[in-house]
């Protein structure tokens, strides 16, 4: 009697496990709904003059910080699929706040993603849509230190 009661209470420990597994992964990451409140001064973007050393080797690693310091309320808005909330960040934006998203393609990505959709008028919201669908996942870094 108390081997089937165990088999029966494991398998549903694993059924269990796997059920919160896959709603983890369907989870949104940390990012903020709307700009940031009026007068509200966000944390800089790393500075150009900081973005030099092992964490710089490539062109499009640079760039992804230039650009990011052209659109930060954008950014505040946009959840980070390398789900750094993890380790204390609140949205893409605190990618770019240190040296973080130059050794991240999810963050290089999701910049690059990000600065295309608003160049072409997208809204926050519908860049998060995309976001949220993958489709950053299409950049290829490479080449993305060619746009601007």
């Amino acid at each position: 009697m108390k081997r089937p009661a165990t088999v029966l209470l494991l398998l549903l420990m694993i059924l269990a496990m796997g059920m919160l597994a896959e709603s983890n992964s369907s989870q949104v990451p940390a990012h903020h709904t709307a700009p940031p409140k009026k007068g509200e001064q966000l944390p800089p973007i790393l500075p150009k003059e900081q973005l030099w050393g092992p964490s710089f080797q490539h062109a499009y690693q640079v760039h992804a910080y230039e650009l990011a310091a052209r659109i930060p309320a954008i950014l505040y808005q946009q959840p980070c699929y390398c789900y750094c909330e993890r380790i204390g960040h609140s949205s893409l934006h605190t990618c770019y706040e240190n040296t973080h998203a130059a050794h991240c393609g999810a963050c290089l990505k999701e910049l690059y993603y990000s600065y295309l959709m608003h160049k072409r008028g997208k809204t926050a919201a519908q860049i998060r849509t995309g976001i949220i669908a993958g489709e950053w996942e299409k950049v290829d870094l490479e080449t993305a230190d060619q746009i601007n």
